[in-house]
């Protein structure tokens, strides 16, 4: 509204003025004329609507407005005035030879143009791919300049230890030569039993250095009768420390990226290469030269104490032959054990000499076997037995307070070892003893007849004792397929290879077969199939017997089955019409018998794959059929041929059913079965 009125008062204040302008000025009065050459006075400024420089620029755009709309007005009056605007190009009229030139040079100039930027982005791509080599051939320069400086630092222990290697391999190549015939060139440290067993020795002489070397460090046994045995016997288990070091231990095999690597050389370096060498190097060091300078001192073989890793590599290898394992790791928690009570001994000797031996009644007195009273003593004091000499002085003191912790600490640990060991080892009877409590308990809350809780009872029993776990799956499902495949042929491919069913199958079927296997055990008098149940399964004898029996109860026994025997296999190929999927006889367990159950689906889920298989079954299945067909298929032939002969059985007369009366019922009903049967 404001600028409506300030443009209102703006063209105003202009009409105004041009009606000043366009109204003809009064002639001069002579009388007002000035002197000459002075000018006439400027009219008066406009009136200020906002201010001084909005009132300008509004102006302004008024004037342009009027000019414009005088430019209309004469358009409007000629037509052909020109306008303001910018004329647009025109567009030329073209041949339409000189259309498709025009056309083809604009594809040729955009193709030029295309090639030309392609050559762009090539060569801008050559050069950073260029500066990118040139940057990493500088870095690998750099990066080999510093590995020169650091093999010109190395080069003299590395060319000092090649030779000295060198030297080494030449001296012993005539005994790992000898040594070859006997190992070969490398030793599986898994399997080879040969080297377990020195394994084993080297144990022993790590053992005799273990508790041998702590022994005579603190006890007085090193006596001119005793040292020549003593060091005999520290000869012995160096010869064997070095043996283990120069001939066994180059030869073990190990695994380089899921490669076996059997390479001497190869071996030998793995082994200079690995802690274990520098240790096994330390501990043969013969620090015992130094008996000449200073005296025969145990101390100076505590470096034979590094060859530990050879007793935990023993114990591991021994616990991964050995069937029942936890008996091994009993031993060598009683063994910690012992060698903790050894260790106090040793140290209440030590501190009974520093006190004084026989000075307190607290320390070793000085009679008898000062091991073994040294031993009794720690054995009680660990233990915390008690009833043992008070403590007089304040070392006597710390030292008794100290043993109390270290046995309340170290023994709290080793019988909680001893606990896992064994619970580790019972595990499986702990889980049998719980599944056939709770099962027991089942029974009798649902109050079972006693008969069928005994025959459980038998069952859980005899599958524990049998193969001392109650599913075998269980166990095989943990393996991998390829060793789940390789136990499954090896304890069964030769039976189903000599079953006819399955002569002339593919291989890798049987195979398949035998993984889905279910191994079941029944008990004395049970029924594995009876005659006109649905068969579902084929049964292949494990262990024990089975019988095919017959008659009235059951009392006739037609053949007798062992270990290796198929039956069933003919109700799992037939299918169910006119009843082929019938048992056709009664089967039960003569004794205990393990049985290899193979159900129909999974037979069918196998065949799918092997379909040449499935012909050869479908017709072994079919002649099965024809020679051992059921016996009551072929009986109800040979009624329906005798009816055609001879014509139906008349009835039996009213008066003789009369005569016969109550009398011969049980008779006639006896006849009737046995005609049935």
């Amino acid at each position: 509204m404001v600028l409506c009125v300030c443009v209102r008062g703006w063209k105003e204040s202009d009409r105004t003025t041009d009606k000043q302008t366009d109204t003809p000025a009064p002639p001069p009065n002579p009388d007002q004329a000035g002197a000459e050459g002075e000018e006439g006075v400027p009219p008066p400024p406009p009136p200020i609507v906002i201010n001084k420089y909005s009132d300008e620029h509004l102006r302004a755009i008024i004037t342009k407005m009027r000019e414009r709309k005088q430019l209309f007005k004469e358009k409007v009056i000629d037509q052909y005035a020109s306008s303001p605007e910018i004329t647009p190009p025109v567009t030329p009229l073209l041949r339409k030879d000189d259309y498709n030139r025009v056309i083809e040079e604009r594809k040729q100039q955009a193709e030029e143009a295309r090639i030309k930027k392609e050559e762009a982005d090539k060569r801008k791509k050559e050069e950073q791919e260029k500066k990118k080599k040139e940057d990493e051939q500088k870095k690998a320069e750099q990066k080999a300049a510093e590995a020169e400086k650091q093999e010109e630092k190395k080069s003299i222990t590395t060319r000092i230890s090649e030779a000295m290697w060198s030297v080494v391999d030449t001296v012993l190549k005539p005994l790992e030569d000898r040594m070859d015939s006997v190992f070969g060139q490398t030793i599986d440290p898994f399997t080879d039993h040969r080297y377990i067993a020195w394994l084993s020795l080297v144990t022993v002489a790590f053992n005799y250095n273990t508790w041998f070397i702590t022994a005579r460090l603190c006890f007085p046994y090193h006596t001119e009768i005793s040292i020549p045995y003593w060091f005999t016997l520290d000869v012995l288990a160096d010869i064997i420390y070095l043996a283990d070091s120069v001939i066994f231990q180059p030869r073990k095999q190990f695994v380089k990226g899921g490669d076996i690597i059997k390479d001497r050389v190869m071996t030998k370096k793995h082994y200079r290469d690995s802690e274990r060498f520098l240790a096994d190097v330390v501990s043969v060091l013969p620090f015992d030269l130094l008996y000449i300078q200073f005296g025969f001192k145990s101390a100076f073989r505590l470096n034979r104490l590094l060859k530990m890793d050879t007793f935990f590599e023993f114990s591991d290898r021994l616990e991964s032959i050995m069937a029942k394992a936890y008996i091994w790791r009993v031993i060598r928690t009683i063994g910690y054990l012992l060698f903790m009570l050894h260790l106090n001994a040793c140290f209440y000797y030590v501190a009974s000499e520093y006190q004084g031996i026989g000075k307190t009644k607290w320390v070793y007195s000085g009679l008898g076997s000062a091991y073994l009273r040294c031993y009794y003593f720690a054995v009680r004091s660990l233990i915390n037995i008690g009833g043992l000499n008070e403590p007089e002085t304040v070392f006597e003191i710390t030292f008794q307070m100290t043993n109390f912790f270290t046995g309340v600490f170290v023994f709290s640990s080793l019988i909680g070892q001893m606990r896992d060991v064994i619970g580790a080892a019972t595990a499986g009877q702990t889980y049998f003893r719980s599944s056939m409590d709770n099962t027991v308990e089942y029974m009798v809350t649902n109050h079972i007849p006693s008969l069928v809780q005994n025959r459980v009872r038998t069952w859980y029993t005899y599958t524990w004792d049998a193969q001392g776990m109650l599913d075998e799956s269980e166990l095989l499902d943990k393996m991998p397929l390829v060793m789940r495949t390789a136990i499954a042929v090896d304890i069964n491919l030769a039976t189903f290879q000599k079953i006819d069913l399955f002569k002339g199958c593919d291989q890798q079927m049987l195979v398949d077969m035998l993984l889905r296997l279910k191994s079941i055990i029944y008990l004395p008098g049970d029924f594995v199939v009876k005659k006109g149940d649905i068969g579902k399964e084929m049964y292949i004898i494990k262990s024990g017997a089975v019988q095919v029996v017959g008659g009235p109860d059951n009392s006739i026994v037609f053949v007798t089955l062992k270990a290796g025997c198929v039956f069933g296999e003919i109700s799992l190929l037939q299918s169910s019409k006119d009843g082929g999927n019938r048992r056709t006889a009664n089967v039960k367990a003569y004794g205990f018998a393990n049985l290899f159950v193979l159900e129909k689906k999974d037979l069918f889920d196998i065949l799918v794959h092997y379909p040449e298989s499935q012909k050869v079954l479908a017709r072994k299945g079919r002649k099965l059929m024809k020679a051992k067909g059921p016996a009551a298929a072929k009986a109800e032939e040979e009624k329906k041929k005798g009816l055609a002969l001879f014509g139906p059985k008349p009835p039996t007369p009213k008066l003789l059913r009369a005569f016969g009366g109550t009398i011969n019922k049980k008779f006639i009903d006896k006849v009737k079965t046995s005609s049935t049967d």
